[in-house]
């Protein structure tokens, strides 16, 4: 089996029982970012040859290569109360509802674990709407993918704990589902989390989309903070909302937020547009201090390619370089734009950033085969090319060497892989220049 591994540090000046030492490891992103800056300089430069081609994507013997693939059955469990009683008795794809516990589903953020190959990743609110999730816990699993590779690999995913997000020191500021009990568990009625980050002290930092907010919790997963929101910017899921208009559309929230180097700042980007550019390509960043607990103020403008495609997510390279998830809302065979973009922070902040294409995940070279053979009877986008189809590939986590890992967001139960049954979860490792071929 491939490892990945990680660098970790002891944060200064911890404290209180749920601050965690594991700090954001900053080594394994020097040689990614090395990468992606001669990508970034070939384009706007006119270089040729392998630098040119890996920021193109031509075909050429720099083309991004999939490294690694693991897979987690679409029906794991992990211990808690049946889910999903709102559909009832009823069938969809082949999963049976009500749920018997709690379903470990697809994985709108992932970030690392406590050691290697551990990595730790967060679904959303559950089943895709407030009305539906009551019963859905809000939780981020440890996982250990053993990743198929061109060297072996059993390609599965192990689950081991899980954070709990609650927020027993009543800091939310609005009535939640499970608002009379000791613990205050928060679930998918109460909150839609997407995106996730830690700072130096181990604090976890949630993207939301009901608000739409940041979300500030401990390590253990307690509320810290009432939520942070971006001034007039209101969904219509946020219990602040008291009748007035939305201003921004459901489930177009924080869908990606990445952190700074150094743990102090978030960049946390809406997924699609606001009620008022409703219909355009515009997308918006906002800055926020961690020290402060505050926007800073400063924002960037993103175009996407369409003005239906979305933010999925982000991670940071370096001081001043961030990779960004831009996707459609196609699934299985319809699953045909979901690229990974670079772009930088220290650009003109009255023009929309300038994007540099690294990977078409709907076409990523598998010339080990490490996709193959399929699972499932009818399982589409395998081989080479290999071809990212889960509805949401929403988790983007940069690793060492050039290398990145996707997860997908499955939906659950919906389809993607396969147009017969509800899709399984989904990690994969890409190589960008396709020349270190192994997992580290």
């Amino acid at each position: 089996m491939g490892q990945f591994t990680r660098q970790r540090t002891r944060s200064a000046g911890s404290s209180g029982g749920h601050r965690a030492v594991v700090a954001r490891p900053l080594r394994r992103m020097v040689a990614i970012a090395a990468v992606v800056i001669v990508a970034m300089q070939a384009m706007g430069a006119g270089m040729t040859g392998p630098a040119a081609a890996l920021a193109v994507g031509n075909g050429g013997q720099t083309d991004p290569v999939l490294v690694g693939r693991a897979v987690l059955p679409v029906e794991t469990y992990a211990p808690g109360p049946p889910a999903g009683t709102f559909f009832g008795t009823t069938v969809t794809n082949g999963v049976a509802f009500p749920l018997p516990s709690q379903p470990v589903e697809g994985f709108s953020a992932i970030i690392d674990g406590r050691r290697d190959g551990e990595v730790l990743a967060m679904p959303d609110n559950g089943f895709g709407s407030k009305a539906s999730s009551f019963d859905f816990l809000i939780r981020a699993y440890y996982l250990t993918p053993e990743f198929a590779t061109a060297t072996g690999g059993t390609g599965s995913i192990s689950v081991g704990e899980h954070i709990s997000f609650r927020d027993p020191l009543a800091k939310i500021g609005f009535p939640i589902v499970n608002e009379g009990t000791v613990e205050r568990l928060l679930t998918g009625g109460d909150i839609d989390p997407e995106s996730l980050q830690r700072d130096g002290r181990g604090d976890l930092w949630v993207g939301d989309e009901f608000g739409p907010w940041i979300l500030h919790f401990d390590s253990a997963g307690v509320l810290l903070d009432p939520p942070f929101a971006v001034p007039g910017l209101m969904s219509p899921n946020n219990p602040f909302l008291a009748g007035a208009p939305a201003t921004h559309p459901n489930s177009r929230g924080f869908e990606a937020i990445a952190i700074s180097r150094d743990g102090q700042r978030l960049y946390a980007a809406l997924e699609g547009a606001t009620v008022a550019e409703a219909g355009t390509t515009t997308r918006h960043i906002y800055e926020f201090d961690i020290r402060d607990e505050r926007l800073t103020g400063r924002t960037w403008t993103y175009n996407t390619e369409a003005a239906g495609y979305m933010i999925a997510d982000m991670d940071v390279l370096d001081d001043h370089t961030v990779v960004v998830i831009e996707r459609d809302a196609g699934l299985g065979v319809t699953a045909t734009f979901r690229n990974v973009y670079a772009f930088r922070l220290d650009q003109h902040p009255d023009e929309p950033v300038d994007k540099r294409l690294l990977v078409d995940l709907a076409h990523i070279a598998d010339p080990d085969l490490v996709s193959l053979p399929p699972l499932h009877a009818g399982d589409v986008g395998l081989g080479d090319p290999f071809s990212v189809v889960c509805e949401s590939v929403e988790a983007l986590h940069v690793l060492r060497h050039g290398q990145l890992m996707i997860g997908c967001d499955n939906n659950f139960p919906n389809t993607g892989r396969n147009p017969g049954r509800a899709d399984d979860n989904e990690i994969i490792v890409v190589d960008l220049d396709g020349r270190h071929r192994r997992l580290d």
